[in-house]
């Protein structure tokens, strides 16, 4: 497990499981003899994305940032056509820390799309269970209604099974929510119009997490957003914000879906200056 370390605060990714999918539709209208410079692909034109959540320690409590694929929650079809070759080893992982899903404290989604939320429920004795059973779940109140009441273009990826055995841990917010001390969670809309981000400001550095607005390093160029993204013009002006906000302050930025980076830093020409890379 890779880890980031300052006094006071760590982030630990954990094994969520990983996807393969359409390079075509994660980077949009963007040519593949651009794209594919930037992020190699599989004969299948599938671009391999993790779905590793982040595990924040800070203050005493235990925050988890995303939720992964979880296990045995996708039949074949679905992981044949979503190319998951690995499930989630979160529990796992928590119990190498000495941690059970029962200590996280706090569950933070910046959007319910099933890649990121499935590993938020599991079957026990035949029924879907809360995983994080004592966990306060946080997700904007756009997401939340549209995670109950999906429109015909999302209903693939708002799953009922995803959000029933949870309801009763959501808490939402409209506009943005410190759940900690430093620690944000931001609506931007585009990917999805519930779509948020966290930034975490600690002593004198902050942190990005652009969740699916910048879902890999490759998609630096604020005009490389998904075809999946819903709102695309507000992937792009948000991107350029948050853009901005993070050179300003000389930003770390982190990563859920990237194959290769955790976390990266950039300097003013672009060139990668610090980073945390995913252990093979």
């Amino acid at each position: 497990m890779e880890r980031l370390e300052r006094n006071g605060l760590t982030i630990t990714w954990l094994n969520g499981g990983v996807t393969h999918m359409d390079g075509g539709a994660m980077f949009g209208v963007v040519p593949k003899p651009l794209w594919s410079k930037k992020y190699p692909h599989n004969e299948q034109n599938q671009i391999e994305l993790r779905t590793d959540p982040m595990l924040i320690e800070k203050d005493g409590y235990r925050i988890l940032v995303e939720a992964g694929m979880g296990n045995g929650r996708l039949d074949e079809k679905q992981k044949r056509n979503y190319g998951v070759l690995e499930e989630s080893s979160v529990e796992k992982d928590l119990a190498e820390l000495g941690l059970t899903p029962q200590d996280i404290d706090m569950v933070l989604m910046t959007h319910l799309h099933f890649d990121h939320a499935t590993g938020l429920v599991k079957e026990d004795s035949g029924k879907y269970v809360s995983t994080f059973n004592n966990a306060i779940i946080y997700t904007s109140d756009v997401e939340w209604k549209e995670m109950q009441q999906p429109n015909i273009r999302s209903r693939n990826t708002y799953w009922e099974q995803n959000w029933k055995p949870i309801q009763n841990q959501i808490k939402t917010f409209t506009e943005q929510i410190e759940v900690l001390p430093g620690i944000r969670l931001i609506h931007t809309g585009g990917h999805s119009d519930g779509h948020a981000i966290l930034v975490i400001e600690h002593q004198e550095e902050t942190f990005i997490h652009l969740a699916d607005i910048m879902p890999t390093h490759a998609h630096a160029n604020v005009l490389w957003v998904l075809a999946y993204d819903d709102y695309p013009m507000t992937s792009i002006k948000e991107k350029e914000k948050w853009f901005a906000y993070a050179k300003e302050r000389e930003a770390h930025f982190l990563f859920y879906h990237d194959f290769k980076y955790r976390a990266l830093k950039w300097n003013e020409q672009g060139e990668i200056t610090e980073s945390i890379e995913r252990k093979r």
